[in-house]
């Protein structure tokens, strides 16, 4: 996500700021992504979260036998749990058992899902949470949007998901589930600050872990944002896309990265937990620019054979 309106020169924030900003960070794949990749142990750190993107028409045998491969790698598995393609009760507590049972399964990212009409008896995440499911989960997580969603609260505003994000706080509080809130992606660091803040401000205390979009070609970015509803810091990408000297330039998410490393090394109470990569521009390029920024690297193939 890179930041060219709020600019905050990237060398000049330390090491020693990004690299503890950029640890424990998790990463998204789906079943026909991760089959492209021949060994994640090599381009990620031990224990890394990866969720597993669950989208509509994908069936639930390639989903659970992607989870059961990367956690046989060695890594912290979390399913998305879309709530408007499942269903019905039935289908989810199959869903539960299976991850559970064929690949040790225990954390799940919990969402309404992208699709307008919902399959059958769930719209929403809290009816997920409702079910009763979930219990013996050891991690919870749930989605948040830093600028707003249209399909939720479809006069711009944020009221709707605010009430939802205070009753999963209220949730989190009887739960012996750890929650986060992993947010969709955006390109500016400023709506970020104020979104987590107001967060404080509102009484929710569910720590963020803040989505940022990997290295990737501009003309691809602008699509999945678009696709995705990313909100007004798409302006960001557009107001690069009209200069010539960056627009054949592969976008990198240094700056905003930097700018919110920044922002919490100065405010250490500040709610951003961790980073949440959508490696829109490949895994392994995505990878390879979290090592470089200082993030945790794989291990060696010579030394992962051992």
């Amino acid at each position: 996500m890179a930041l060219f309106n709020f600019r905050r020169d990237t060398a000049a924030t330390p090491a020693p700021v990004l690299e503890p900003f950029l640890q424990n960070f998790s990463i998204e794949v789906m079943p026909r992504t991760a089959e492209k990749v021949e060994s994640f142990r090599e381009i990620l750190p031990q224990d890394t979260r990866v969720y597993i993107a669950h989208i509509e028409g994908t069936p639930i045998a390639d989903m659970v036998a992607t989870a059961k491969r990367l956690k046989g790698e060695g890594f912290d598995v979390m399913p998305h749990f879309p709530a408007r393609i499942i269903p019905d009760r039935a289908t989810l507590a199959d869903w539960i058992a299976r991850y559970k049972g064929e690949a040790g399964v225990h954390q799940a990212l919990l969402l309404g899902g992208g699709v307008n009409t919902p399959a059958g008896d769930f719209d929403a995440s809290m009816q997920l949470v409702e079910t009763g499911l979930f219990d013996g989960f050891t991690r919870l997580h749930v989605a948040g949007h830093p600028e707003g969603n249209r399909d939720i609260d479809k006069d711009g505003g944020d009221a709707i998901v605010m009430q939802a994000l205070k009753w999963k706080q209220a949730y989190s509080e009887r739960t012996d589930a750890k929650m986060a809130i992993a947010t969709q992606f955006c390109f500016e660091a400023e709506p970020v600050i104020a979104w987590v803040n107001k967060l404080a401000a509102e009484g929710i205390k569910i720590p963020v872990h803040i989505g940022i979009a990997g290295p990737a070609k501009l003309q691809t970015l602008i699509k999945f944002a678009i696709a995705c509803g990313v909100g007004p810091s798409l302006r960001v990408l557009q107001k690069r896309a009209m200069d010539v000297t960056k627009l054949l330039l592969p976008y990198e998410p240094t700056d905003v990265v930097a700018a919110l490393a920044a922002h919490k090394a100065e405010n250490p109470d500040f709610g951003i937990e961790a980073v949440h990569f959508f490696p829109l521009g490949g895994i392994k390029t995505n990878a390879t620019w979290i090592t470089e920024n200082g993030g945790a690297a794989g291990v060696p193939a010579v030394h992962a054979k051992v």
